[in-house]
């Protein structure tokens, strides 16, 4: 059975509508073939202007929230306002990435979508237009009702959950229990489970330098993630444990773990995105980039591109539609996943 994901094209003043199009482009064999399933839900005024400026032969057909979908349409999230200009803050740009996540939960919610995957959208438009979240996990987890959720970053064997992430740093250590610490290693074993791993080892990261070198840099290390690893590991999890923060991600990238729980937004954002920017030597500028958000928690799969609406570039048809495709294809894993899992007997 072929997943039916939704895209939401987050803030359509952004870079979503024109890496949305050239992601379809890339994917269009597949669509074709039976493999992909896609409904773009956002602006079709916004999309049609991405595929026109950009040139693209790929059909996006206007398509109702009732009744059967082609294997690529479009779906209108809200009333369209003023024009939204490409790279321009604006009320309706924050009105618009509201709806589209809305639309596309209530859609997974009643079984007609397996998945969502997300354009970035930007958190002052979206708080502009009345939306007081902090980005797309804190509105996900409101419109499903998570109890909680995590984080988790994906780039090649890179895979990294956070026990906190946008916070203040002098509020981490608050935020580091051993529930929240057993609940982020549950859900990244799951995950990693939902992606075909077998064998799934789970390293974490040291709070402290040196794993707070006997206490003598504090305790949180010592206190509550040994103990905390130790039941993981007597409950049958393959979990080890902490490791240093300058050698984990090496360890990872080496292969010996399977993924890593870091316990700050700095912490794992850093290696993964160190390694997902491709750089131009000549230039020193970036002109791609690889890497995928996935929300562990949440009763629905949500995978989203790993960078922002860079209004900077949106509307210049420049914008890579690497991260995007890489989300499309961690959620037709996970979704195919589940999906067997339901019709298992």
């Amino acid at each position: 059975m072929t997943p039916q994901l939704a895209i939401t094209m987050g803030d359509p003043a952004g870079v979503g509508p024109e890496i949305i199009v050239k992601a379809c482009q890339r994917l269009d064999s597949r669509i074709r073939a039976g493999e992909l399933k896609l409904l773009v839900i956002g602006s079709n005024a916004s999309l049609e202007a991405a595929r026109a400026a950009l040139g693209a032969d790929v059909a996006i057909p206007a398509v109702e929230a009732t009744g059967d979908w082609p294997a690529l349409a479009c779906l209108q999230a809200a009333t369209e306002g003023a024009p939204i200009v490409p790279g321009e803050l604006s009320t309706d740009g924050g009105r618009f990435a509201y709806a589209a996540v809305e639309r596309a939960v209530q859609l997974a919610q009643s079984g007609r979508i397996d998945g969502i995957v997300t354009a970035p959208l930007n958190k002052k438009a979206l708080n502009k237009a009345g939306y007081h979240f902090a980005g797309h996990t804190d509105m996900l987890a409101h419109l499903t009702g998570a109890r909680g959720s995590v984080m988790m970053l994906a780039h090649d064997n890179m895979r990294v959950s956070h026990v906190t992430t946008h916070i203040a740093l002098e509020d981490v250590p608050k935020k580091l229990t051993p529930e929240r610490l057993r609940y982020v290693v549950d859900l990244t074993d799951e995950a990693l489970r939902g992606l075909g791993l077998q064998r799934r080892r789970i390293a974490i990261a040291a709070l402290n330098p040196h794993a707070g070198e006997g206490g003598l840099f504090g305790r949180q290390d010592i206190e509550i993630s040994t103990p905390t690893i130790a039941k993981c590991v007597a409950d049958g999890l393959d979990v080890v444990g902490p490791v240093p923060g300058d050698t984990v991600f090496v360890k990872l990238r080496a292969g010996q773990f399977d993924a890593v729980v870091a316990m700050y937004h700095d912490q794992g954002h850093i290696p993964v995105k160190l390694l997902g920017f491709h750089v131009d030597p000549a230039t020193g500028i970036w002109n791609a980039l690889s890497g995928v958000n996935i929300t562990l928690g949440l009763p629905i799969i949500r995978t989203s591109v790993d960078h922002g609406t860079a209004f900077d570039i949106a509307g210049k048809g420049i914008a890579s539609e690497t991260s995007l495709i890489e989300a499309i294809d961690y959620a037709i894993k996970l979704a195919a996943a589940r999906l067997s899992t339901r019709t298992s007997p």
